[in-house]
């Protein structure tokens, strides 16, 4: 089974988010970069395959040659090769044509549901679409047996499972694989990263279908106002009069 796993480079969560040119671009000085939360659980959901089942697993970014640090910590962690797509994401659709592109040759393609910067949740969708794949989003389980795969996805209010056959795009999120499951890269992998193949492919052309036009801050949060634990008149007042949610 050949395995694509798509790699988002993302800010890291605790990274200080400042923008530039009147607000139009994102500043990326000082900002600490890591594998997308989501595409980390399928990555190592995709290994899980490896160990298991001799699975090939390749990993895939869209990004110019900043992110390859990203890939080569993917390929720590034990992906056999990574290709990586020379062109800016501009937005998901152009992402998700840019690794149609890649795609195709797969058996299956595992993408995060959705990325922790721009918070999308379209390039797997779009992905199944324009490649003609079975597609299951919000994927927290999943197990292959020859050309079925049986996966799990979260639903509101509950869980679902069913089965598919392959080739098939999944948009998996944790429970995937648990947080405690996932793999450090140690020094024989870090070693090991630097021998393996990644591969600079250039972009297929297609126009993108959006574009930023600013980025803005949310609101700083206001003061608190501390109520005494025996005042609750003042507490419901506060509610009622000044925050309204009652």
């Amino acid at each position: 089974m050949k395995i694509l796993v798509c790699i988002s480079h993302v800010p890291d969560t605790t990274s200080k988010i400042n923008f530039t040119d009147g607000d139009q671009q994102f500043d990326t000085t000082g900002v600490q970069f890591i594998i997308n939360p989501n595409d980390e659980f399928g990555l190592t959901r995709a290994m899980w395959f490896k160990e298991k089942q001799g699975a090939e697993v390749t990993v895939v970014n869209v990004g110019d040659s900043s992110t390859e640090p990203t890939l080569r910590k993917a390929l720590a962690i034990g992906a056999d090769k990574a290709i990586r797509i020379n062109a800016t994401p501009i937005d998901g659709y152009y992402t998700a044509v840019q690794l149609a592109a890649v795609a195709k040759d797969y058996d299956l393609v595992i993408a995060g549901k959705e990325s922790i910067d721009y918070n999308g949740g379209m390039v797997p969708g779009i992905l199944a679409e324009l490649t003609g794949f079975n597609f299951v989003n919000s994927c927290i389980g999943l197990e292959v047996d020859g050309n079925t795969a049986t996966a799990t996805r979260e639903i509101d209010g509950g869980k679902e499972s069913l089965q598919t056959s392959l080739p098939l795009v999944i948009g998996g999120q944790k429970g995937i694989v648990e947080e405690k499951d996932l793999k450090i890269p140690n020094v024989r992998g870090i070693m090991m990263a630097r021998k393996k193949p990644l591969t600079v492919q250039e972009p297929t052309e297609t126009a993108s279908l959006t574009k930023a036009v600013s980025f803005e801050k949310p609101a700083p949060k206001g003061a608190v106002k501390l109520v005494e634990a025996n005042n609750l008149d003042a507490l419901i007042d506060l509610l009622h009069n000044e925050a309204k949610v009652i």
